[in-house]
């Protein structure tokens, strides 16, 4: 490794180069700022990149800006117009190449040990080889903006800003899905005896049960929900690593697995995991059930854990995760069938190839939370309170994954849990990004915002966090040019930017036509019914005509403010609706005349073809343009229109 020199100044240092911190960095060089981008890691993306492949969306229009033309940057690679479902190596090659494109000084496998501060300011950020065997002296950052883009929030807590960890009670912002909460997924059936000799406390409990009581519901604690690995495994021979067994396996590890498959036997493996369909015969494996790849009370430690406890922590992960697969292909206590299923999958030899095909980025769901200018709540995400300096959309649901495995009337029961739909998107307030004037005024923090547990699950999905970091990105060129505290950044002004270049590359913003959201450009003919669409945790509604022989037709009518070419997007949802073969007409009225395009709906049923271009057309100002779908008995669900402006080399 070359040198490295010992002193860096930069105007602005991004720790973190997880998704949100790469597009940050991305967004400071385009408001000319010197950028340097530092991790402890060798690697670029954080979760995106590290196999949480099929994106935690909520609502694909609630994503804009240099995020979205992340997702269709990696769609170009699959020949679809977006891919929200992608292998990790083609995620970090794009993040690679934007990082390239804006020459970022990249500082990787760095970890912070302290900073100096003059006042409420950082004036240094001293960080240390990561790696074990790297001899190279501790180096110095000076900046003039910091930004912590880890999901860990370390630069934070250093600089001595005030953040939590945990649970809140309920009482602490009025809220009612926040602390100790029994939920009702991912559970446990009764019966579920929790000691080793059934039947007998004297025997001790099974691997996994915590002993301690089950605190009140609502009441508050320092417990995280649960950490895992986001599995991305393969079924093509020809690019398998062989799942083999852990040097320290230890069967007793799985006997609440054991447990939950004699109480309620699993007909196919989709009981047990959530295997998630990749390109190219992989997956995204996540948890599911009772008990999976979640490990429920191994990680309280780990978000104030010294980086020793951290990397024993993430072995221990590790160990039990492997050992999950060899239990799911080998254990005689699993179907048959399962395990034969189980056993056709692999690591994969084209993905992670430093680590033997195992991702480099364990599942950091939540760890230190900051406490800031303004703390995003539930009544944020449920719409009953809302915010006048948003700088990003949030729309997944309110999301919390189970804490702990605990006893409960002398049976084996899950706790944490929390699953609550949203209506709509919601904006996420600039100040959640700012530390209190009074402690520090050159840092922000996009990833570890201010939020309660609960919103934090609605906020943490990674399109939020990059469009965050976006925010933060232009905040802190904003910081630089005008030598303000971040808190005093022109609001106003960095949303104007967001709104009238949120590709910046002076594209204006999408045009969208919804049909519950812009009714003005809409109408309806024929028999339609409502339905709701879940598949991306949201109540997205569409619209669904299925009736044989129906005159039916839908007809959009965007608003075109900007001449141009535009991409014609279609929205096809995901839903469960059985699509057949067949040909839709659809009429494109444009600036220079009218075509027809015919469009297959079964023929684009795959995720990554739910936004499908029908092509690209001119548009101007004061010339009406209409999109005519016409179904006429035809089983087609729509939610929307979509008019990208295509920008110009």
């Amino acid at each position: 490794m070359a040198e490295s020199p010992k002193d860096i100044d930069v105007d602005v240092c991004i720790y973190g180069a997880t998704s949100g911190g790469v597009i940050a960095a991305v967004a400071a060089r385009r408001e000319n700022c010197s950028v340097l981008l530092v991790d402890p890691k060798r690697h670029v993306g954080g979760l995106t990149a590290g196999g949480l492949g099929e994106t935690d969306i909520g609502r694909p229009m609630a994503v804009t800006g240099l995020a979205r033309q992340f997702y269709r940057n990696v769609g170009k690679v699959y020949g679809a117009f977006e891919a929200w479902n992608f292998e990790p190596h083609v995620a970090e090659a794009e993040y690679m190449h934007e990082l390239d494109q804006e020459h970022v000084q990249m500082l990787l496998e760095r970890r912070v040990t302290s900073v100096e501060r003059d006042a409420r300011r950082i004036r240094t950020m001293i960080v240390e080889p990561s790696e074990a065997g790297d001899t190279a002296e501790p180096q110095r950052i000076h900046a003039k903006v910091y930004l912590d883009c880890t999901y860990e929030g370390d630069l934070m807590a250093r600089a001595g800003v005030s953040y939590t960890v945990g649970r809140e009670a309920n009482s602490v912002y009025d809220e009612t899905k926040n602390g100790v909460e029994p939920g009702l997924r991912h559970q446990f059936p009764d019966g579920v005896d929790p000691y080793i000799r059934p039947g007998d406390p004297s025997s001790g409990l099974i691997f996994g049960v915590k002993p301690e009581p089950l605190a009140p519901t609502g009441s508050g604690d320092k417990k995280v929900q649960a950490y895992c690995f986001r599995l991305c495994l393969t079924k093509d021979p020809a690019n398998q690593i062989p799942f083999t067994k852990p040097e320290h396996y230890d069967p007793a590890v799985y006997e609440l697995s054991r447990r939950l498959i004699h109480a309620r036997p699993p007909k196919k493996l989709t009981d047990l995991l959530i295997v998630g369909s990749m390109p190219n015969q992989k997956t995204d494996i996540n948890s599911l059930a009772g008990q999976s790849t979640d490990f429920y009370g191994f990680n309280w430690d780990y978000p104030e854990g010294t980086y020793a406890d951290r990397a024993r922590i993430w072995k221990e992960h590790e160990e039990y995760t492997k050992g999950l697969m060899w239990f799911l292909a080998n254990d005689e206590a699993v179907p048959e069938n399962i395990r034969k299923e189980v056993s056709s999958y692999g690591w994969p030899k084209d993905e992670y190839q430093d680590n033997g095909g195992f991702t480099h980025e364990l599942y950091v769901r939540e760890a230190r939370r900051m406490v800031g200018e303004y703390v995003m709540i539930e009544q944020n995400c449920l719409g009953k309170r809302t915010v006048d300096d948003g700088i990003a959309l949030a729309s997944y649901n309110m999301d919390s994954h189970h804490v702990q495995t605990v006893i409960v009337d002398g049976m084996v029961k899950n706790e944490g849990e929390v699953t609550v739909h949203l209506s709509h998107e919601y904006p996420v307030s600039y100040r959640s990004l700012t530390p209190k004037s009074k402690e520090c005024t050159n840092l922000l923090v996009p990833v570890c915002l201010s939020a309660s547990h609960i919103a934090y699950g609605s906020i943490r999905m990674e399109p939020v966090f990059m469009s965050l970091g976006q925010a933060a990105g232009l905040a802190a060129g904003m910081a630089v040019k005008s030598n303000c505290k971040v808190q005093d950044v022109d609001v106003p002004a960095l949303q104007k930017k967001i709104e009238s270049d949120p590709y910046l590359d002076g594209r204006p913003a999408d045009v969208y036509v919804h049909w519950s959201r812009q009714p003005d450009r809409f109408e309806k003919i024929g028999e339609w019914e409502v339905h709701g669409e879940r598949a991306w945790a949201s109540n997205e509604p569409f619209l669904l005509c299925e009736k044989p022989g129906s005159f039916a037709r839908l007809r959009f009518r965007p608003k075109i403010e900007r001449a141009g070419v535009y991409d014609v997007v279609f929205y096809n949802p995901v839903s469960n609706v059985v699509l057949q073969h067949g040909s839709v007409p659809i009429r494109i009225r444009h600036a220079e005349g009218e075509v027809t395009v015919n469009y297959d709906p079964a023929a684009h049923s795959a995720l990554n073809d739910r936004t499908f271009s029908l092509g690209q057309f001119p548009f101007s100002p004061g010339k009406d343009a209409e999109i005519e779908l016409i179904a006429d008995g035809q089983t087609i669900p729509i939610q929307a229109m979509l008019f990208d402006l295509v920008a110009r080399p």
